[in-house]
């Protein structure tokens, strides 16, 4: 079988590239193992919160000129970087994902970070946000003077008491109740399916989050917040807003432990993009024994499709760091799986590991070798046709700086670019 460009990861940077080179006329095959980071999003996308050193940014272009030369954005560039975020609301837009800023301003040239809501009850910066995400403009910006938060009975994915105790120490009284929904107490006799997804399927229901509506109506009672688990919304994400409208007050979703609702919805909605445009995906399938004919590589086989060569001019790998399985550590190293190219690691494994659990862990950072135009390398040869995306870049840590979804859409478009030009 023969594409002109062959995707291996099925997340975030792998679907926006798909759907560019599709879009560009080029017949693409994207093969996804399962999982990737979209199902742990907290349905924002940042782009940098913090330089390397640890300083906080509040303009991430203005900053992007002091970044490490290793670093994706600086291979890319500053003028591409703008180009790229401008482009970045339009590019979702098309695929019917609405996003937007802290303050609604997206024409600035300048964007600025805003902040949501964690579950902890902590503010995180975040350069764009779906829909059912609020973005504060500052971190001492108001959310309220009384805030009832709701969860569902037996639900222990959201944790109400960390988000009062957040607000709280923000000057917001909290009042924390949960409600029975008919068809969701029926979860609760498999503690499996009382999980984000397994209630979103149920809330897409009208009688459902209708019921739920009217339960939250009669808990307001004059607070003026009201803050919901992100479990509304998987496959029509206007319950969102017709929640917002029901309740008397201001309505805030804030994400549950994973698998994320509105992650999981941006998947499907841009997976939807790009089979929409042509592009052919193998779910639950795993890129292996690659062909190369000398610098380049000439084929692939999967997992399920047994000896059936794929071929392809361009490949791209955008499975992920160590997080998604896209490298793997021994007791000697870090290696990449599929076509065992160089990665960037130190040889002394107590560097790895920082023993402060919240504090930066070198081993977010570590990634495969890649030229200026995010070729990869093996053994030290510039792989000609061999593009790498996403957070299995090297020279960045996307975790500690809050990049990851920048790095994995900015460098999506740009490896786009590159094969669309050749």
């Amino acid at each position: 079988m023969k594409f002109d460009t062959i995707i291996v990861g099925g997340g975030l940077s792998s679907l926006v590239c798909g759907i560019r080179l599709q879009q560009g006329g080029r017949k693409c095959l994207i093969v996804s193992a399962g999982q990737n980071s979209l199902h742990f999003s907290s349905g924002t996308f940042g782009l940098l919160g913090k330089l390397p050193d640890g300083t906080d940014v509040p303009e991430p272009l203005k900053v992007m000129f002091s970044l490490p030369a290793s670093h994706p954005y600086s291979k890319m560039g500053t003028d591409k970087v703008a180009e790229y975020v401008a482009a970045v609301p339009g590019f979702f837009a098309g695929c019917g994902i609405g996003l937007h800023q802290a303050g609604g301003d997206q024409d600035s040239q300048f964007p600025r970070n805003g902040y949501r809501l964690t579950p902890m009850g902590t503010l995180k910066p975040a350069w764009l946000a779906m829909e059912d995400i609020d973005l504060l403009s500052t971190k001492d910006e108001s959310l309220g003077k009384e805030a009832l938060i709701v969860n569902f009975a037996g639900f222990l994915d959201f944790n109400s008491r960390f988000i009062a105790e957040g607000l709280e120490k923000r000057g917001t009284a909290c009042r924390i109740s949960a409600v029975q929904v008919k068809e969701v107490e029926n979860l609760r006799k498999n503690p499996t399916e009382m999980r984000s997804v397994g209630i979103a399927r149920l809330m897409d229901r009208e009688e459902n989050w209708k019921e739920f509506g009217h339960l939250v109506q009669g808990l307001v009672k004059g607070a003026d917040l009201v803050v919901l688990p992100d479990v509304f919304g998987l496959a029509d994400h206007v319950i969102v807003r017709w929640l917002r409208e029901m309740i008397p007050a201001r309505v805030m979703f804030v994400g549950t432990m994973p698998p994320s609702v509105p992650g999981i919805r941006a998947q499907m909605l841009l997976k939807k993009a790009f089979e929409a445009a042509g592009g052919t995906f193998l779910a639950g399938d795993v890129a292996m024994d690659p062909v190369f004919d000398g610098d380049r590589v000439a084929s692939i086989r999967t997992a399920n499709l047994g000896s059936i060569s794929l071929e392809a001019d361009c490949f791209v790998l955008a499975s992920g760091n160590l997080f998604g399985k896209g490298l793997e550590a021994t007791p000697d190293g870090i290696f990449e799986p599929v076509f065992g190219i160089d990665v960037d690691f130190p040889e002394d494994r107590n560097e790895w590991c920082n023993p402060d659990f919240f504090g930066k862990q070198n081993y977010a950072g570590y990634g495969v070798r890649t030229d200026d135009s995010f070729r990869a390398e093996k053994d030290g040869r510039v792989l000609e046709n061999l593009y790498v995306i996403g957070s299995e870049i090297g020279g960045c840590n996307p975790l500690y700086e809050g990049s990851g979804a920048g790095i994995a859409i900015l460098t999506a478009m740009d490896v786009a670019g590159s094969i669309l030009a050749s």
